[in-house]
Parts: C-alpha cells; structure tokens; sequence
C-alpha cells in the first residue's frame, strides 16, 4: 500500500520486531448476556497498522482462529481517501470473545450484503438494502409530481440477494415477484422513522433532498449522505444534512442529522413513524428513546413491523392519528445520531409484535454495551 512521508518516517521508529510482523491479532468480546449474530464491527485501521505495519491492503484475509475460516471484511473510507476502519462480521455468543488473525494471504470474494445508489430514472429517489431489508429516500424532482411524499420508505424483502436494481429495471416494484416488493405507504408523514424539525407542535417538512454523494458502498455497510436546501420552519431558517448507513444483516439504519439554523435557541425536533388507520401494536418508551409499530396485516401483502431508537433525551412520546413521534431537541451544527428501520413478517425471521418488540429492546442494549476491540 502506499504510505505518505510522514507514516514512511514513522515507520522507521518502530521496533524491528514489529517491522517484521506478518499478522495481527484481533480480539472481540461480548460483555451482554445475549448473543450477538451477524454483527458488523469497526477496527480502527491506525491500530492494524500499528502492529501490522507492512500490510498489503490488497493481498491479506481475516481469519476466524477458532473454525480457521476467512471471514468477510470491508475497508471503510468514510468518503476519505484514507481507509478509517477495518470492518468485519462476526458471530459472538453471550459473554465470550472471538479471535481473529490479520495475515497474509488471498481474499475470497465476499457475497455482497449491502448496497445504494441514486435513482435518476425514478424522479431522483435514493434506494439502499442489505440482506435483510431495503428503503429508499424521496429526491427534489418527487416535489412537481402529484405522488409526492417526504418521509423514509420501506421496500420489503424475503431474499438476502441484492434486489433494488432488478426492481427499478422491471419497473414494477409494487409487486412481489417472489423476493418481496413496495407495499409500504409513506405519504406526507416521515414513515419508517424520518426526522423534521417539531415547531409549535406542528412537524414542518423540510423538502425532499436534492444533493447526495455516496461514502462507502459494501459489501458490509453502505453509507451515504443527503443534503437538503434551506426551508422555512416557522421562521427559523434550517438547512441539515443526514448521513445514513446500513450495515449488513440489520434491520435497522444508523442516521446522523447535522441541522444548521437562525435561533440560538435548541431546535425541537422529532422522530416519526406512520400510523394506519387500523388497529397495530405499539412500543412507547420514553425512558429507553424507543418507539415501535407492528402494522395492522395486509392480506394479500403480510405485516411490517417499524421502529426507531434514540440515544438521546426523548421530551416526550406523542401518539396522534397519522404518526407516532418521539419528541427532542437538536443544538446548531451538533450532530444528532439514532436509529431506524423495518422487518417483515413474510421474510421469516421476524414474524411477531413480540418478536419485533423485542428486537428493537435487544437492539437498545447492543447500542449501550458495544462489542470492545482489542489489538495485538
């Protein structure tokens, strides 16, 4: 790989016995009393580098030394020419660890398990998916057609294949084809768990995005960003971008909005789920920032389950009759991350209120007790 002068000179402080390393070793432990299955983790590149200073980025394999299996792995940008981390998926039962070996070697090719692009031939929509579930965010041309929407769609799936394409190709993504479809109903609210400022207790839409660009895209987490033009929102002028990523084998979104805005004064700002018409079960805790919707069935269509999680302060959790919201604040320019996604019964794994209420508690935990990383 190359190195730039100053890493070059850095390097010739290091020990010898480092130099002439061919591997690091990578330990992961799990300190909850739950199993953590397909989870995506970052190691930050500096720390391999570090003890693995001669590594090729583009002839090494991560190998699992309990099967001695590769795994899959991922070098995340971050949008920067530089790698940031070293991503890897791995299974980790309750209060154990996992090692893995950094060495030398071919890398297989790895199943693509997450993916997005920018849709121009569809008034500008966004779609990304992984193996589990897929979404899509509205673009500025959306706003001049009388189908208008605002919030995040949902297109569900029961097939771990990449699908987005094929159903932008046929044209015909209203229809399940055998791998799931676009059945989920957006409108005017913020759907599967959109942000918008919350002035006067009144949510004011902001306008579908109209800049992207893409950061890093699988096979493990894909991520990108979405800018917004100035709006209006009830005098205060804002302007925010979301950057957005999915990682493999979840079925939620890591979003983070930065809002930029007139008042010195924090911004009200809120979470919202749609709500139908008909009866559905809902998760509202304030305490934990979760709110959760299992929807009424569809029969012909099965049922989506809907949730979000903050990590921050919630106000209060406010029902009405289209939305559920979760109610905060955000400070100029200071970033506001939580989470947010879907399941659907007919994709086998989630198929339950119970089951998806109790994913989106687990989830919750895993947030406030993260994987620890150790490198030697």
């Amino acid at each position: 790989m190359k190195f730039n002068k100053f890493a070059y000179l850095s390097l010739l402080f290091l020990p010898f016995t480092l130099l002439s390393q061919t591997k690091a070793t990578i330990n992961i432990q799990n300190n909850l009393d739950l199993n953590r299955d397909e989870a995506v983790v970052a190691i930050k590149w500096e720390s391999i580098l570090s003890r693995f200073p001669q590594i090729d980025t583009t002839d090494f394999v991560v190998i699992n030394s309990a099967t001695k299996k590769q795994i899959p792995y991922q070098l995340e940008h971050k949008g920067l020419p530089a790698i940031q981390n070293l991503l890897v998926q791995v299974n980790i039962k309750a209060k154990t660890s996992v090692q893995l070996f950094i060495q030398k070697g071919k890398p297989s090719a790895f199943q693509t398990k997450t993916y997005g692009r920018y849709v121009p031939e569809r008034f500008e929509d966004f779609a990304w998916e992984n193996d589990k579930i897929a979404f899509r965010a509205y673009g500025k041309a959306l706003e001049k057609q009388k189908d208008n929407a605002y919030g995040i769609d949902v297109w569900v799936k029961r097939t771990d294949r990449m699908v987005i394409n094929e159903r932008y190709k046929r044209n015909e993504y209203h229809t399940d084809h055998g791998d799931g479809m676009d059945y989920y109903k957006v409108g005017f609210t913020m759907g599967a768990g959109d942000m918008a400022p919350y002035v006067n207790d009144n949510i004011v839409y902001l306008g579908n995005y109209h800049h992207w660009k893409v950061l890093d895209n699988g096979p493990l987490r894909s991520t990108f960003r979405l800018e917004y033009d100035d709006a209006d929102a009830a005098g205060i002028k804002v302007s925010h971008t979301k950057i957005i990523s999915l990682d493999a084998g979840s079925q939620l979104n890591r979003i983070e909005n930065v809002y930029s805005f007139s008042d010195s004064k924090a911004l009200p700002v809120a979470v919202g789920i749609a709500k139908r018409p008909e009866q559905g079960a809902m998760l509202l805790n304030e305490q934990q920032g979760i709110i959760g919707y299992w929807e009424p069935t569809v029969a012909e269509d099965g049922t989506t389950g809907v949730g979000s999680i903050l990590n921050i302060p919630v106000k209060n959790i406010s029902v009405g009759k289209d939305q559920i919201l979760a109610i905060t604040e955000v400070k100029n320019n200071e970033p506001i991350v939580y989470y947010t996604g879907a399941a659907w019964d007919r994709a086998g794994k989630i198929t339950n209120t119970a089951q998806w209420f109790d994913y989106l508690n687990r989830f919750s935990q895993e947030l406030k007790s993260p994987l620890v990383v150790s490198i030697k």
